[in-house]
This record gives C-alpha cells, sequence and structure tokens, in this order.
C-alpha cells in the first residue's frame, strides 16, 4: 500500500463513514416518517420515558428507541411527556411526534358535572367518562391534608370542586381533575364580596350546597336562603333532609327514615345547631349569590310540592297545613316533576 492509499483508508474512509453516519441521522431524525394509518397513542399516568419509548418504537412511531431517546435528551424534554391521548397522523416525523406528547394538547373528553352534585357522584361521572379512577378521586377529595395543600377551609374538598362542563384526557390523575375543579371555582368566584354576608366564606359556601339541594327552581333560592338565614338568626335548627341524608350517604340506600332523622352527625341538621359541619354538595353560582344576598322576608318553613317548588310559611301552625295538603294528600303527590317547571 502506497502512501496516497494509506492516506486514503486512514482519513478519506473514516469521514466518508462518518458523513454517512451523520446523514443517516439526519435523515432518520428529520425526514423518516411514521408509515402506518392515522392511530391513536395514548400516556399513562405513571409511564416512564423508558416505558413510552418502548410503546413508540414498538408501534413503529419513531424510527428506533435509541434515536428518540438520544433526540429528546439532546432536546432536553425526557420529562416533559404529557399524560393524555394523542393522535399520531401518518408521515408525522420523530421532533414532530416530540412536540406532539409534550404540548398537553390531548384528545380531551366532555363531561359535564351538575350543580349540587357532591363528590361520591363526581367521582362516579368522571369513571363512567373514564377520565379518572372513582375512588382514588373520592379519596383524595376526602383528604383533610390535600384541603389544606389546596388551601381549602375545611376537612374535605366538598363544596368546591365547581359544577361546570370540563374537558380532561382520558385517564387523567385525581389531582389533576381536582385541581382544575379548585381553580375553576376559585375562578368563578372571584368577583363575588363575601365581606356582605355575617357568615364566613367558607359558612357561606355551606349554606349554599343546603340551598343548591332543597330546590330545582332557581327563582326560589333566594327565597330559601333567606329561610335558613331566618333560622339562624333565631338560633333554630335548619332541619334539612339533604344535609341528613349526606351524612349517612355512603350507606343511604335512597329512602330517608325517621331513625335517620334521629341520628347524630356532624351533617344531620335536625340533631345538630347551626350549619352542618362542612359542604354536602358543589353549589353553583346562583346558589352561592343566593346566600350572599338572602330574600328578606318572615318564613321559616318550607313544604315541598312535589314539583320542584314549595310553600313557604311562617309559623308552625300554618306549616302542618301545608305538610297535610301537599305531602300527606295522594292526589297531590302524583305525576308531578320539577322538570315540568317552565325555565325561569
Amino acid at each position: 500500500m502506497n502512501k496516497k492509499q494509506a492516506l486514503i483508508f486512514l482519513v478519506v474512509a473514516p469521514l466518508i463513514a462518518i458523513t454517512m453516519s451523520v446523514v443517516q441521522i439526519y435523515y432518520s431524525v428529520y425526514h423518516w416518517g411514521y408509515s402506518g394509518e392515522d392511530t391513536i397513542f395514548r400516556i399513562e399516568s405513571g409511564d416512564t420515558f423508558s416505558r413510552i419509548n418502548y410503546k413508540l418504537s414498538e408501534r413503529n412511531i419513531v424510527y428506533s428507541a435509541r434515536l428518540f431517546h438520544q433526540y429528546t435528551k439532546f432536546q432536553d424534554k425526557l420529562t416533559n411527556l404529557k399524560v393524555g391521548k394523542y393522535e399520531i397522523k401518518n408521515g408525522t416525523t420523530m421532533p414532530e411526534v416530540l412536540a406532539i406528547l409534550t404540548s398537553g394538547k390531548s384528545i380531551t373528553v366532555s363531561v359535564t358535572i351538575p350543580e349540587g352534585k357532591n363528590l361520591f357522584q363526581i367521582g362516579e361521572i368522571l369513571e363512567e367518562s373514564n377520565i379518572t379512577k372513582k375512588d382514588k378521586f373520592i379519596k383524595l377529595a376526602k383528604s383533610k391534608n390535600y384541603a389544606k395543600k389546596l388551601n381549602i377551609p375545611s376537612h374535605r374538598l366538598e363544596g368546591y370542586l365547581y359544577p361546570d362542563t370540563y374537558n380532561f384526557p382520558e385517564n387523567s390523575a385525581a389531582d389533576f381533575i381536582i385541581n382544575a375543579m379548585v381553580s375553576n371555582f376559585r375562578t368563578k368566584t372571584k368577583g363575588l364580596d363575601f365581606s356582605k354576608s355575617d357568615l364566613s366564606k367558607h359558612q357561606v359556601i355551606i349554606l349554599a350546597s343546603v340551598v343548591e339541594k332543597e330546590t330545582g327552581a332557581a327563582f326560589e333560592r333566594p327565597i330559601i336562603a333567606g329561610v335558613f338565614t331566618n333560622r339562624l338568626k333565631k338560633r333554630m335548627r335548619l332541619q334539612s333532609d339533604p344535609t341528613t341524608i349526606y351524612g349517612i350517604y355512603e350507606r343511604y340506600d335512597g329512602n330517608i327514615r325517621k331513625k335517620d332523622l334521629l341520628q347524630k352527625t356532624p351533617y344531620n341538621t335536625y340533631r345538630v345547631n347551626g350549619l352542618p359541619l362542612g359542604p354536602i354538595a358543589n353549589p353553583g353560582l346562583k346558589s352561592i349569590k343566593a346566600v350572599l344576598n338572602p330574600q328578606k322576608h318572615n318564613f321559616l318553613y318550607f313544604v315541598s310540592k312535589n314539583d320542584g317548588t314549595h310553600v313557604f310559611t311562617k309559623n308552625y301552625k300554618d306549616h302542618l297545613k301545608a305538610v297535610n295538603k301537599w305531602q300527606k294528600t295522594r292526589s297531590n303527590r302524583k305525576g308531578r316533576s320539577w322538570r315540568d317547571l317552565k325555565k325561569k
């Protein structure tokens, strides 16, 4: 081998090999694209980068697991991949895959949490929508420590899980869902003047939750808020069935019995003075506003007309008459529903 051949062997050939390697890497990163049909790729809560990378490689979404790891490390995004469900289209390059999985713009599920639902019911709704596990949601929503972490002045998060329509990724972590709902509560109530009430902010939310559960008619909320305000001022017990039900909710079978009304729980306002221990549901803005602006009147009692509205009375004698008419007369209990109410 002469000197010229040696030079080619020792210098030029390695340069060519390196150049070809660089070209190959460049092509694999920036030009090679996913060749399969448009697909959905999921990142589950708890997935490590290694697990995600393996799934991407197994489905041929990236050129190679090793190269995707090196590229992601070079971009300093090894810990930036976000839980969610993402669409990967045919032809998507590796940088585009990384951009999609770190964007957080996953395919979401729209879910509506109605006003007046409690944390147990919300957990069921979320699990039915495949958004998060009911048991994990309930456990965290009942956590005194987690309530403290979120600066909620209560032993649980009931009352602060704002009822609204949300778009959440499937299989989200419970704390992600709860944080979003509490944040929404703070946004929606930011403009309210809680100082105008003799109650603390937390007490307003407690009473608003009771008002929310007592009527399906929006126009009645200020009236019922006024009834409860009058009773509190006179140091009368609230005697609200929904508070009793909440105190036994985890064993409640749909029927409230006399023994339930007699059982003393921190929520049973037939047995405890003043407000229950905490909110019994998650009220909407109208119920909160009703407590902040209760209608001024002399009513102390109300009884259901079995259609979502109520008869209001000022004394116990008239209340008993209303009970006999609307609760003990069979004809007044038939075929009536709050759903038949005209929206007001």
